[in-house]
């Protein structure tokens, strides 16, 4: 492979691994293998820690293509739990809330799927990496401060739900870039006059890139070693 050409490396980040964790790593092996101090490497696309997935990986002068990756859309399977809430709007923190879901039937559920498809307006959590005055959100929300996050235009191309498993329901949603599924999930609770929170998100595809074409980080680096 030829690293400091560009080479595109599709990645299963694991549960509870950074973005950021997964570049430094393969960065240090893909150095160690090609004896170079410095190599350009970058993701396109965050993970959160919480997620699992397809994470897009570019090295050397691949490196240019990672703005057209990030916009690409992407697709995320997941779950959401209707009835409850957290300040994350996932399992990062606690729940605080609990809210009645029994109102809740199949009619309903479609009317609102229905309201989320094409272009909306959704606000960022608070617990995301978006910049608020120079600081990370997440950073002045696990301070105790409550940033004013703004609205921003997004587009939901496909949600398919199923809720054979209520009050948890199983999503595959197709998006643009800047969609917060946490956010999503929030709204959607919110629509359906309950609360939700959610509680499993993997990222499956990302433009013309799938999750069955990834490798996990171990073997990538055996084939960095190789």
């Amino acid at each position: 492979m030829d690293f400091q050409n560009g080479e595109t490396l599709l990645v299963d980040k694991p549960l509870g691994w950074t973005s950021f964790n997964v570049v430094s790593k393969l960065r240090w092996h893909i150095k160690q293998k090609i004896g170079v101090k410095k190599i350009k490497v970058g993701h396109a696309g965050t993970l959160d820690p919480l997620a699992s997935g397809l994470l897009v990986i570019c090295t050397g002068k691949h490196t240019k293509k990672i703005t057209s990756f990030i916009n690409d859309h992407k697709t995320y399977t997941g779950t959401i739990l209707l009835g409850k809430t957290t300040p994350s709007f996932d399992l990062e923190t606690d729940f605080n809330q609990e809210f009645p879901f029994s109102h809740i039937d199949s009619e309903m559920i479609e009317t609102v799927r229905q309201k989320f498809l094409g272009q909306i307006e959704q606000t960022p959590p608070i617990f995301s990496a978006k910049q608020i005055d120079g600081k990370r959100a997440y950073d002045l929300a696990r301070s105790g401060e409550t940033p004013e996050m703004k609205a921003v235009t997004i587009e939901i191309n496909n949600i398919v739900l199923s809720t054979n498993r209520f009050p948890e329901i199983d999503f595959e949603i197709t998006c643009s870039k800047g969609t917060y599924i946490r956010s999503f999930a929030n709204d959607f609770g919110k629509a359906l006059n309950s609360g939700a929170t959610l509680v499993a998100l993997r990222r499956t595809k990302s433009g013309e890139f799938s999750i069955e074409n990834a490798k996990t980080i171990e073997a990538w680096i055996e084939e960095i070693q190789a």
